[in-house]
């Protein structure tokens, strides 16, 4: 496949020298980063605690079969496919800052309410709009950072926000077990809940949309961040519309590739605790310090492909070879599953690592070959389709595992969804790129000269 830019012309990456003169955006980092952190970690949790629920009981005590069981972890990536491309257009053109205030105090009285829930029906809506209100939180977020923050810093960007991922779940895993132990799952879910409701005002009072708008920036130094910001657009294919860019067949390519990646993902996430249980025959308070293990991991990959990406101004080889690596980890579970736990679940841990590690490349390309005017939309797009792949992932792999009775049907798809994710992404090629500080575009595929000015190429 044939790879060129839409424009030949090269994008000046920030250098580091531009803001010698302005010293106070540094505080960028420690005024912006931990909260957005904090405030993933707080969705994380919220969505990630179900599969601990599944683990402790929750089929037995609310009297539902394996299957419902599987449809209540899966509802929630219905609902988060529904509202993407709305939400990012709200945060666009109104206000990020808004809208994830009032998703976290939506999503933790949400989250709360799971634990409180008796019925069947009750309790799926409940998962729906709980998905439906997160569903807000990533594309308003990587909306948010690229008005903070340059392209030559945004894959570590990215990484800090999706970080918040493997850490909670790191340290979830551990704790959310003996939470279980102590108060029982249906607590466990109040008490995991409350946190995002408080925290929503934190947010709302800390967080601003621009940096104009901040008392802890000189407007000299928001005069000079805007004009690097600004001048990243203007090097930028024209896309007029969501329409042309939609129609492009590199935002489909993007989006299968990450409907298969989630897939994997999110089967591997809200199932690794019951695969742990049933595999190992330990305790729900052990459980919860082995599926920490493999986020650990995670986040150490994720730091490494984010710093060298942005080191050397690449993309895609820093996506592909860690998820075709964490379907070959995860077939090596398959292998192993039911014959010997632990090398099974030392193939559970490469993979989780692997699976995670190309999170801040891959989020860094579309806003470096798309005009912010539709930047946002088309990463809502992406994640909506990422979102489809994790209601299948989670459904199918909670499926077979409660029709199988093992883990090993489980293994297998999610293994060769990320392989297959891996290839995808595979043939992108890194277009004309500067040498020294300059920062280099994922090319797009060719199109006809007529319309290389009105659509994204990949």
């Amino acid at each position: 496949m044939a790879f060129e830019t839409a424009d030949r012309r090269t994008n000046q990456a920030a250098d580091p020298d531009q803001f010698a003169a302005h010293p106070d955006l540094n505080k960028r980092w420690l005024q912006i980063m931990p909260v957005v952190f904090i405030t993933y970690s707080l969705a994380y949790v919220d969505r990630a605690n179900y599969g601990f629920g599944a683990a402790a009981g929750l089929a037995e005590s609310l009297h539902i079969t394996p299957t419902q069981s599987a449809l209540l972890g899966s509802l929630f990536f219905l609902g988060y496919f529904a509202f993407q491309i709305p939400g990012a257009a709200y945060a666009r053109k109104r206000s990020a800052r808004r809208l994830i205030g009032l998703a976290l105090v939506s999503w933790g009285v949400l989250a709360s309410l799971t634990g409180i829930i008796k019925v069947f029906w009750i309790l799926a809506l409940d998962r729906l709009l709980l998905g439906a209100a997160e569903s807000f939180i990533l594309p308003g977020m990587l909306i948010l950072l690229t008005k903070w923050f340059t392209r030559k810093e945004r894959s570590r960007t990215n990484t800090l926000l999706i970080l918040g991922n493997p850490i909670t779940v790191l340290w979830m895993s551990a704790a959310t077990g003996y939470i279980i132990k102590k108060f029982g799952w249906q607590m466990t879910f109040v008490i995991e809940g409350l946190p995002s409701v408080i925290w929503g005002a934190v947010w709302y009072f800390t967080i601003r949309d621009t940096p104009e708008e901040t008392a802890w920036l000189s407007p000299e130094s928001a005069t000079k961040l805007r004009s690097i910001l600004d001048s990243e657009q203007t090097v930028l294919p024209r896309v007029p519309n969501l329409a042309a860019a939609f129609k492009n067949p590199g935002v489909a390519i993007l989006c299968a590739q990450y409907f298969l990646w989630c897939l994997g993902l999110y089967g591997f996430v809200l199932w690794l605790p019951v695969i742990i249980k049933n595999g190992s025959s330990q305790g729900i308070g052990i459980t919860g310090v082995l599926s920490a293990v493999p986020y650990a991991f995670a986040a150490m990959l994720m730091l490494f492909a984010s710093y060298f990406s942005d080191r050397t101004a690449k993309r895609t080889r820093f996506v592909w070879p860690f998820l075709i690596f964490a379907g070959a980890a995860l077939f090596g579970s398959y292998l192993t599953a039911g014959m010997n736990f632990w090398l099974s679940f030392s193939f559970l841990v490469i993979a989780g690592g692997a699976m995670y590690a190309p999170y801040g490349p891959f989020f860094a390309i579309i806003p470096e070959i798309l005009p912010s005017n539709v930047a946002g939309e088309v990463t809502a797009l992406i994640n909506s389709l990422g979102a489809l792949g994790s209601f299948l992932g989670s459904y199918f792999v909670g499926y077979l595992q409660g029709r199988t009775g093992n883990s090993k049907a489980g293994f297998l798809l999610m293994s060769v969804a990320l392989t297959l994710s891996g290839l995808l992404i595979l043939p992108l090629k890194p277009a004309t790129e500067r040498t020294g500080d300059a920062l280099s575009v994922e090319a797009l595929p060719a199109e006809q000269p007529a319309a290389r000015a009105n659509e994204l190429s990949i």
